[in-house]
């Protein structure tokens, strides 16, 4: 079998540092992508370890397997293979409970980011290290890679206002950071106080996308189906604030946009006209078997990744938002959160959405989310843990 260049934190923690689980009861924060390089379960090497006691599982988005679409409640279950009661992190509460960790000394957290702000994984870790500052219990995370590297950084970070589960922080919308280094970051920056430990990975380079680790890949949700997909999602994530459906039911998610109504060959020749780096686009045609036009033929355009280094995603999503509503004054549509557009809490502000409708030039607000990505990433690099 071949090896993996890399060494994952949880791969590091049982070979090495084992110390940091003896006489205490652990509860594990993960689901089905917390296995090692061998698709071993973290949850089924420590709970059939006898050194190891393991009191608790908690389940972030898409439940403890996986299997749940995304922004669906997570109820709270027994796990069958281990009989522990797995607490839900994505149902009635977003952060750990007294009574949940009344039998936790030490939360294990191993989840597979996706290098993304509005990921909400990111955001199930800040709020456990919240309860375990609060509550005196240790956090350990084990650090997996960005699976799209952690050289690039892009995108504004989120305005004081628009604090939700998708950028409860002010970072970038690209972050270039793994989950250990972000959990620095925020400890530091915000003053948390968690009782923080991060298990670094062996082997990884800032510099590495997932398909140079040498590691198999397990899809992080249902949506994320590989690089392309992860490639593309730091912006056309953006299209979830619209009523163009981004892909989700189709074997191309956020890798195809579309809907009923759209021109998708005067979209594609304005798209292609901007002379985007790293992409090509075409017209492609589709059915969504869920989410937004369920069942209904759409019409769109595929968005094809042909070097993804010079790709710039979050601009991308940015033009495709503000093409496809200039394209379709009277078609295209904004979704609302509650009273406040979707989009604006996607993007960190109501900066693109005021671009789109003509308020502010484009370029200006591409420009301004530069100067915040560079801003976050100068002082994020205090915190790398890698080089």
């Amino acid at each position: 079998m071949k090896l993996a260049k890399v060494r994952l934190g949880n791969e590091v923690l049982l070979e090495s540092r084992r110390a940091l689980l003896q006489g205490v009861r652990v509860g594990i924060v993960t689901n089905h992508t917390g296995v090692n390089s061998r698709l071993e379960s973290i949850i089924d090497l420590l709970a059939a370890d006898p050194e190891v006691r393991v009191t608790a599982l908690f389940s972030p988005e898409h439940g403890i397997r996986g299997d749940v679409a995304a922004g669906e409640k997570v109820g709270s279950t027994v796990d069958p293979a281990t009989g522990l009661t797995v607490h839900s992190l994505y149902g009635e509460t977003r952060k750990p409970t007294p009574e949940m960790l009344a039998d936790v000394d030490v939360l294990l957290f191993d989840l597979q980011d996706a290098g993304v702000r509005f990921y909400t994984y990111t955001w199930t870790m800040a709020r456990c290290m919240e309860a375990a500052a609060e509550q005196g219990k240790r956090l350990i995370v084990l650090d997996r890679p960005n699976p799209i590297g952690g050289v690039q950084v892009e995108g504004g970070v989120v305005q004081p206002g628009l604090e939700s589960f998708v950028g409860l922080y002010p970072v970038a919308t690209r972050h270039g950071l793994t989950h250990g280094e972000i959990a620095r970051w925020l400890n530091d920056r915000f003053q948390l106080g968690c009782d923080l430990v991060v298990v670094p990975m062996e082997g990884w380079r800032r510099s590495m996308w997932w398909d140079e680790t040498g590691l198999p890949f397990v899809p992080p949700s249902p949506a994320a189906n590989g690089l392309d997909m992860l490639t593309l999602y730091p912006g056309l994530c953006f299209l979830e604030g619209t009523n163009l459906s981004e892909g989700r039911g189709t074997a191309l998610p956020f890798q195809v946009f579309g809907a009923p109504w759209l021109d998708e060959t005067r979209t594609v020749a304005e798209l292609s006209g901007l002379g985007l780096p790293g992409v090509l686009f075409r017209p492609t045609y589709f059915t969504p078997c869920s989410s937004k036009h369920q069942g209904q033929f759409c019409r769109g355009v595929q968005v094809h990744v042909v070097d993804r280094q010079a790709v710039r995603p979050v601009a991308l999503g940015a033009h495709v938002i503000a093409a496809v509503r200039r394209l379709h004054p009277g078609r295209f549509e904004w979704i609302h959160w509650g009273r406040i557009r979707s989009l604006d809490r996607l993007s960190g502000s109501d900066r693109l959405y005021r671009a789109a409708e003509g308020e502010l030039p484009l370029a200006e607000v591409l420009a301004g989310w530069e100067e915040e990505a560079r801003a976050f990433a100068a002082e994020a690099a205090a915190y790398h843990l890698y080089d």
